[in-house]
C-alpha cells in the first residue's frame, strides 16, 4: 500500500544572496517559502535531511479540521530548496516525530494511528515512494534517533504512565526496552496529553546515545522532565538532569565527547546555554546547577537545536533558536573551549520561527522553519548558509 496524495504547494524565491565579487552556486545559499493556494491550510515542519542528490525531504505536519493531532506530510525539493512534489499521508496517519533516520538508500519517519495511538514506521526513498507501514506496540511516539543501523524510540504509555524507551531494529521489533514511571495521580500526564494535543507547552522530548555508549531520552521521569541517562539494562537510570516539574528542564543536547555535552535549558520562561557542559551520567543533578550565559534574545521557554560542524580550520558547536522580534538566530561556539564566535540573524518584515539545523554535504548548513504569509498562513521555510557563510559568523569574535 502506499500513499500519493499530491499537496498543492507552489515554491516562493525570496534571495539568495551573497558578495557581488564571489561566484555562488545557487546550491549554496538561498531562501525558500512553500507556499500553499489553499486558504485554510496551515504546516508545522518536523525535520528535514538531505538526499543523494542533494535535495532534501521535509515531514512536516499539518492542521486537521476534525482532529487536535495534526496530520503528515513530506515534501521533497531539489539542491536549489524548490519544490518537486509533495506526499500528503491518510488522515489517520497523524502526529508525525523527528527525526529522519537513513539507513543504507532507505529513510524512516514515524508517526501515530490516531485511533489506536500505535506507532507507525514508515520507510520511503528520495523518490517519495513510501512503504507500508510497520506498526509498533509503542503508543504516543515522541521521538527517535539514529543508533548504528537501529532507532531509539521514546514512546508513552498511558495506562501505566511510564515514558518507554525502546532500541528497536529495522523490522521495529524491541531489541531493548525499559519503562520509566512519570508519577503516579491524575494530573500528572496533562502536560504529556496537552503536547500531543497542542493545547499546551511544546516539550523538547529527545533521545541520542553518548560518546561512552550510554542511553538518553528527555522527558518526564518521577513528576519532572528529566534528562535521563541509562544503560537500558538496570531498572533504575544511571543518571539524571532533573527540571523544574514541567516548568523546567534541558531544551536541547548535543554529545561531545566523554562527559562533555553542549546544551540549552530553560526555567520558567528563561534560556541557559552551556556550549561545553561537564555531565557526570551517573548522578542525580538538578538543572539549576549547570550555569550558563542567559539568552536574552530567545523567546521565553525557546525551541533550541544543536548540531556540530566541522570546518576547513574549526570546529564549531552551532545552536539555532528564535528571537523575541521574530527572527532565527545561528550562533556558533568553539567546540573545544566552549567560547562564543559570532551570530547571524535570518529572517525579515514577518516573523520566522527555527525548528530544524542540518549540515550539508557541501559543508553548509540547512536552516527549517516556519513562517506566516501575510501574518495570518503558517507556512514552512527553509534557509542554505555555505560554508563561507558559517567561517564568517565564526569569524566575528577576532573583529
Amino acid at each position: 500500500m502506499k500513499y500519493f496524495i499530491l499537496i498543492p504547494l507552489l515554491t516562493s524565491f525570496l534571495f539568495s544572496c551573497k558578495s557581488d565579487q564571489e561566484e555562488v552556486l545557487p546550491s549554496e545559499n538561498f531562501v525558500r517559502i512553500y507556499d500553499d493556494n489553499r486558504f485554510n491550510a496551515s504546516y508545522i515542519p518536523i525535520d528535514i535531511i538531505q538526499t543523494p542528490d542533494e535535495g532534501f525531504l521535509i515531514l512536516s505536519g499539518s492542521r486537521q479540521p476534525s482532529s487536535n493531532f495534526i496530520g503528515t506530510n513530506i515534501m521533497k525539493t531539489d539542491p536549489e530548496g524548490n519544490f518537486v512534489a509533495g506526499v500528503k499521508l491518510p488522515d489517520n496517519e497523524v502526529q508525525p516525530i523527528a527525526n529522519w533516520v537513513a539507513i543504507g538508500e532507505d529513510y524512516y519517519f514515524f508517526c501515530m494511528d490516531a485511533t489506536n495511538l500505535l506507532t507507525k514506521m514508515f520507510r520511503v526513498d528520495q523518490l517519495l515512494n513510501i512503504s507500508e507501514p510497520v506498526i509498533l506496540n509503542t503508543t504516543y511516539p515522541m521521538s527517535v534517533s539514529q543508533v548504528n543501523d537501529q532507532f531509539l524510540l521514546l514512546g508513552y504509555d498511558n495506562e501505566n504512565k511510564n515514558s518507554i524507551l525502546s532500541l528497536l531494529d529495522q523490522n521495529g521489533n524491541a531489541l531493548q526496552q525499559k519503562s520509566y514511571s512519570i508519577g503516579a495521580g491524575d494530573g500528572v500526564e496533562e502536560p504529556v496529553i496537552d503536547h500531543f494535543t497542542r493545547t499546551g507547552k511544546q516539550f523538547p522530548f529527545l533521545t541520542g546515545r553518548t560518546s561512552d555508549g550510554l542511553f538518553y531520552f528527555n522527558g518526564f521521569y518521577n513528576y519532572t522532565f528529566s534528562l535521563v541517562f541509562t544503560d537500558l539494562t538496570g531498572d533504575d537510570p544511571r543518571g539524571i538532569v532533573q527540571g523544574q516539574q514541567d516548568d523546567g528542564g534541558i531544551s536541547a543536547v548535543f554529545p561531545l565527547s566523554g562527559s562533555n555535552f553542549a546544551i540549552s535549558r530553560f526555567n520558567f520562561g528563561d534560556n541557559f546555554v552551556i556550549s561545553n557542559a561537564q555531565i557526570n551520567t551517573n548522578e542525580i543533578i538538578s538543572g539549576t546547577n549547570l550555569n550558563g550565559n542567559s539568552a536574552l534574545e530567545w523567546i521565553p521557554d525557546a525551541h533550541v537545536d544543536i548540531k556540530r560542524i566541522q570546518l576547513t580550520d574549526r570546529d564549531l558547536v552551532i545552536y539555532g533558536s528564535t528571537t523575541q522580534n521574530g527572527q532565527i538566530m545561528i550562533t556558533a561556539y568553539n567546540t573545544t573551549t566552549g567560547e562564543w564566535q559570532g551570530n547571524k540573524y535570518l529572517g525579515y518584515s514577518t516573523p520566522y520561527f527555527l525548528q530544524k539545523l542540518y549540515p550539508t554535504t557541501d559543508g553548509g548548513l540547512a536552516i527549517l522553519g516556519n513562517t506566516a504569509v501575510a501574518g495570518r498562513f503558517n507556512r514552512i521555510c527553509l534557509f542554505k548558509l555555505s560554508s563561507a557563510d558559517l567561517t564568517d559568523i565564526s569569524n566575528q569574535v577576532k573583529n
